[in-house]
């Protein structure tokens, strides 16, 4: 049995990496994510872990220690955020294209500049595309629980790529919440041993990360491209299965009051709450409102949210990260427009920026969403596209 207790959500995903008890962890601080690590060391230092804990000297070299190991035959895992994570953008891609399963937590932070330490999507927005897997966390519970997942997710034969574990910097990483803990030995059980298909340690003779000409190297990228495909079956596979164990249901994304919604906000991360409590106020007044929270977004789940939102007159997608790409809007806003794109009766979608460098967004802010998706609605058409909301003067 496991036990009811009150974490942060730092705290939450050490306790899943202690239960995890990989073989190395290679880690450098930087806020919000220092926390973890702090935990983790003690850990370490107190002998409830095996882990070989390796403190680098930047985050680059933290992902360079994790590849190395995880090509070696060891489980490796990291912590960072924000420019953090920039610092490691060269190394993400090398773990991704070795196939090399390195989960890495990441608190998400707002990037520089001007300098900023509080929360927005800004960097793991920015490496959507660097072949990782991406799962995002409403709360401390799916922290933890994705973390646990995300083992199994990337250590899976037909995947082998990296996961990022995302949560909402200080929001979520530093709040306190009420949270079921599994076993240890039921996460032992869960996410068993790591038997790679291959290693540098195997005694078979392997070369990792050798000059590729293009004699070889558009074929790499497709297998890539294949295992990011396939890792969509993978990944509700595992969910069903942590599902029977600890009756926690999870899928690509949580529909909430959607059966018969005709405006829906289409969200992620810990602003999803703020948003169900908008969604639950107008309900009660008799609006056909919902929330779709996106939970998996690398792989991208285009033709579930498409059906999703087959019925929908209207969508605001909210980006806590700009692309600064003039009116073209946010990443979410683009992938979500993409996958409405085959439909025959298409609902109308506008683009929502909000809460960048840990700007709040309250649940007045999101009643006022639906609002102007409701004027969308009569017009008949979107209007303004790209918008902002919570800037002052705008």
């Amino acid at each position: 049995m496991g036990k009811h207790d009150r974490l942060s959500g730092n705290e939450a995903v050490a306790i899943a990496l202690k239960q995890v008890n990989p073989d190395v962890v290679a880690a450098y601080p930087i806020t919000p994510s220092t926390e973890v690590v702090h935990y983790f060391s003690q850990y370490v230092a107190d002998g409830e872990v095996d882990t070989e804990f390796v403190a680098v000297e930047s985050e680059h070299s933290a992902m360079s220690a994790c590849i190395a190991a995880q090509a070696s035959g060891a489980r490796a895992a990291t912590i960072t955020s924000a420019c953090g994570l920039a610092l490691m953008w060269e190394l993400l891609y090398v773990a991704s294209g070795t196939r090399v399963p390195v989960t890495l937590g990441v608190i998400n932070r707002a990037l520089s500049g001007p300098i900023n330490i509080n929360n927005d999507h800004s960097d793991s927005m920015g490496a959507r595309d660097s072949g990782w897997i991406q799962l995002y966390s409403e709360n401390n519970q799916e922290a933890y629980d994705n973390y646990i997942m995300s083992i199994r997710m990337g250590e899976h034969k037909d995947v082998m790529l990296p996961v990022m574990v995302c949560q909402d910097g200080f929001i979520t990483s530093h709040a306190i919440e009420n949270i079921d803990l599994l076993d240890d030995a039921e996460v032992k059980k869960f996410v068993g041993e790591y038997n790679p298909p291959w290693s540098m340690l195997s005694g078979t003779p392997t070369s990792v990360g050798p000059y590729d000409t293009p004699m070889f190297y558009f074929e790499h990228q497709y297998q890539r491209a294949m295992a990011m495909k396939d890792a969509k079956k993978v990944i509700l596979d595992v969910f069903k299965e942590f599902g029977e164990l600890t009756g926690r249901k999870y899928g690509l994304f949580e529909e909430y009051k959607m059966e018969d919604a005709e405006r829906v906000i289409v969200v992620l991360n810990s602003s999803a709450g703020t948003a169900k409590g908008a969604c639950d106020l107008l309900r009660a007044k008799g609006e056909k409102v919902g929330v779709l929270k996106l939970r998996v977004y690398r792989p991208f789940p285009m033709e579930e949210i498409a059906k999703a939102l087959s019925h929908v007159k209207a969508v605001a997608v909210m980006d806590k990260c700009d692309s600064f790409s003039g009116i073209v809007g946010g990443p979410v806003f683009g992938d979500v427009r993409n996958a409405c794109y085959e439909l025959e009766k298409r609902p109308h979608i506008i683009n929502y920026i909000y809460g960048l460098g840990g700007r709040d967004i309250r649940v007045e802010e999101f009643t006022k969403v639906y609002d102007e998706l409701d004027k969308v609605v009569k017009a008949g058409q979107p209007g303004e596209i790209y918008r902002h909301i919570g800037v002052r003067g705008v």
